[in-house]
């Protein structure tokens, strides 16, 4: 076993000999296969050292020219012993070409389309409409002026863009791939809004404004002038801006009125200061007219029966404020007082709810807070001929005295500073003790009779 394992590495060497002295004798050196594919594998400590290091070095490389060696401490791997082994014994000479994994890196980075990949808000349209614009006109300021582009663009942003397609070889470039992208229809949508030249509107100006040219006489027009106008016009485009023209006095024909010598020039205030308004005819209009009559007849309806009502009102609603009047005065004998209004009582008996337009009621506790809780007849209050007042509950929902709950159909006594709480609504009942003390003298003096 032993001699046939020597005799088969000696046969495998003396092959190796061959091909390197072929090699050595045609002066080319033996190219290992590799792929251009890229596999990416994990990579073992050994070689994650030595691929720091083959870093290091490559850095150092392009001074020295030369590749450097490995680090006299590390010891080969066995990968790398094989390699060796199998490697000619002649020095082969540094290649100056760098990895192509580093080659490919390289070019990525220096693409032009990842370095120019938003060009700002210039589309290809505006492109093509800055450069028929330029070449109709050969003013920026009138292109900024006459041309309506996707943005709203400035001056000085027209004069730095029509600068860089002239001068910026990468814009340029990019730009014009981009507009040769185009739909023919949308090209052809730019082309007709071009603006037109001065050559173009002097040829236009000699049409008469008192003549009525038709799409014939434009058509004509183009015929004969056909290096003056741009490609894309036609006959309607001419007769278009034709009109245009006319509507602004700018054809040869046309003059401009002067105004008025003189130091006072007639406004528009002043010519209808001097209209004579007896002239001007008024129209009757019978149906209008007999619409605002029955409009007032029902307003003084309700004028009056609020008048006749004005007798029956018994509970007045204030307002509030941090100046307010006094509780209390001759006739009131009692205050219901919330955050934003306060009842006064002023009869022996009053109803608590929320009004409608079919359930007329004293106390509309809708005018203090949100009242969709509250029933339309909630309670009563009532004063007795003891000088006592008493609060009955007629609603669903319970009625908090002092916190103490009142159900519907039972009765509570009120006294000075009871604290009323309707549905979140809480109120203050005050009593006008003066008040009270004399109807409490005068049911003392009818008792005993």
């Amino acid at each position: 076993m032993a001699s046939g394992t020597a005799s088969r590495s000696e046969d495998e060497e003396s092959l190796a000999g061959q091909k390197r002295a072929s090699s050595q004798a045609l002066g080319t050196i033996p190219k290992r296969r590799s792929s251009s594919r890229f596999i990416k594998r994990k990579k073992f400590d050994d070689e994650l050292v030595e691929s720091s290091l083959a870093k290091s070095s490559t850095r150092a490389k392009g001074a020295s020219g030369v590749e450097p060696g490995r680090c006299s401490g590390s010891e080969p791997s066995s990968s790398e012993k094989k390699k060796v082994s199998k490697a000619p014994s002649t020095p082969v000479p540094p290649s100056p070409a760098p990895a192509p994994g580093l080659t490919k890196r390289v070019k990525k980075s220096k693409q032009p389309l990842q370095v120019t990949k938003d060009l700002g808000r210039w589309k290809p349209a505006d492109d093509l409409l800055l450069i028929n614009a330029v070449l109709q006109t050969n003013d920026l300021t009138s292109v900024h002026l006459g041309v309506k582009f996707s943005c709203r663009f400035t001056l000085r942003e027209v004069q730095e863009r029509w600068y860089a397609l002239l001068y910026d070889p990468v814009i340029s470039k990019l730009a014009c791939q981009a507009m040769r992208q185009l739909h023919p229809e949308a090209i052809a949508a730019i082309q007709s809004k071009a603006l037109f030249s001065k050559a173009e509107e002097q040829l236009l100006s000699k049409v008469g404004s008192t003549s009525q040219p038709t799409l014939e006489t434009f058509q004509d027009l183009l015929h004969r002038h056909p290096d003056a106008f741009y490609l894309a016009r036609t006959a309607k485009a001419l007769q278009a801006h034709w009109q245009l023209m006319k509507q602004y006095y700018l054809l040869e024909d046309q003059t401009v009125q002067p105004l008025p010598k003189g130091d006072q020039v007639l406004n528009f205030s002043d010519a209808e200061d001097l209209i004579d308004d007896s002239k001007l005819k008024d129209m009757r209009d019978e149906v209008l007219e007999h619409e605002l009559t029955v409009a007032d007849r029902r307003q003084k309806r309700e004028i009056r029966q609020l008048e006749q009502e004005l007798h029956k009102w018994q509970v007045l609603v204030d307002s509030i404020t941090g100046m307010s009047s006094p509780d209390f005065d001759s006739q009131t004998l009692a205050v219901l007082r919330g955050r934003m209004v306060r009842y006064l009582m002023r009869s022996r008996e009053i109803t608590l709810g929320r009004a409608t337009k079919d359930n007329q009621i004293d106390v509309d506790l809708s005018l203090e807070g949100p009242a969709w809780k509250i029933s339309r007849k909630q309670g009563v209050i009532k004063l007795k001929n003891n000088g006592d007042f008493f609060i009955a509950n007629e609603g669903r929902r319970p009625i908090y005295i002092d916190g103490r709950p009142v159900l519907c159909g039972s009765k509570w006594r009120l006294s000075n500073n009871s604290v009323v709480e309707i549905a979140s609504l809480r109120f203050v009942f005050l009593i006008n003790q003066d008040l009270i003390a004399l109807i409490r003298a005068e049911a003392a003096k009818i008792t005993p009779q």
